[in-house]
């Protein structure tokens, strides 16, 4: 890594646009990621955060506005990006069949590491799951199956990491554990872009909070920086800070998002608005 890369932001938005026919998407966006921290991007269904995450990994181009990763411009050097990013989608990306250790070590094969099994054994360790490492995939829990979905995403070492609705459809104990593998991989250097529309994971998780509504970004700060645009309220006799709830729908509504992202993706179709930390099924 250069000294220039040291310097900048893991990840750094510039007035990205994006269309899909008539349905403007993205209508310039921008932010910047600091290296080492989670950064939640927080928005209604339809609000384009999927649409955000696929341009930043190369997997759509945008049609305006530039974006680097790693300093790497995603757009002129895109095979650096994918050298030095993994993605997590909404649904843990496991093979059934095989254990999880058999899991690791397929794609420390594929990526051509040397000790595929001393890989996957350290990374069982890490994500406490040596003692289900040799049994199959298929009797995991929600939450197991995502942490050795990570753990999967993590083979090689890559320094940014994109989580999109990584607790989606998990139940509370699941989506516990992997806040504490999402709060591990920081505190180890990793950067981590967080989409979510739980309000109570952004809460949780992430240094700083940018809100994407329709299309831009409305609001991006630390959760603190959010809370301070809205005046506490007095329940009581007694002063009540505001929460990330009702800073968000403050913002943007009560009725969130009233389209749908164009691409309909996984993770921005799953379910209607900015849910505040329910069980969603």
């Amino acid at each position: 890594m250069t000294n220039e890369q040291t310097l900048e932001p893991a990840i750094r938005v510039r007035g990205i646009q994006k269309s899909f026919k008539d349905l403007h998407v993205l209508r310039g966006v921008d932010f910047d990621v600091e290296r080492g921290s989670i950064f939640a991007l927080l928005g209604s269904n339809g609000a384009g955060k999927t649409t955000v995450v696929r341009i930043l990994s190369t997997l759509l181009k945008a049609d305006a506005g530039t974006a680097s990763v790693h300093g790497f411009d995603v757009a002129a050097k895109p095979g650096d990006v994918r050298e030095s990013i993994s993605l997590t989608g909404q649904f843990a990306a496991v093979d059934e069949v095989l254990s999880g250790r058999e899991n690791l070590a397929l794609i420390a094969k594929l990526r051509h590491l040397k000790n595929p099994g001393a890989i996957a054994d350290e990374l069982l360790e890490r994500f406490s799951l040596t003692e289900a490492g040799g049994r199959k995939a298929a009797t995991y829990s929600g939450g197991m199956r995502r942490r050795l979905d990570i753990a999967m995403s993590l083979i090689g070492n890559p320094p940014v990491i994109f989580l999109d609705e990584p607790t989606t459809g998990l139940d509370p104990q699941a989506r516990i554990e992997v806040w504490q593998t999402v709060r591990q991989l920081a505190n180890g250097g990793t950067t981590v872009l967080l989409t979510t529309q739980y309000l109570d994971e952004a809460e949780q998780l992430a240094d700083r909070i940018a809100i994407l509504h329709k299309g831009t970004i409305i609001q991006n700060g630390t959760l603190s920086e959010l809370k301070q645009l809205l005046p506490p309220a007095t329940v009581e006799y007694v002063e009540k800070q505001p929460s990330l709830e009702d800073v968000f729908l403050a913002l943007v509504g009560d009725t969130g998002e009233t389209g749908d992202d164009a691409e309909n993706t996984d993770s921005d179709t799953a379910a209607g608005g900015v849910r505040a930390g329910r069980d969603p099924r």
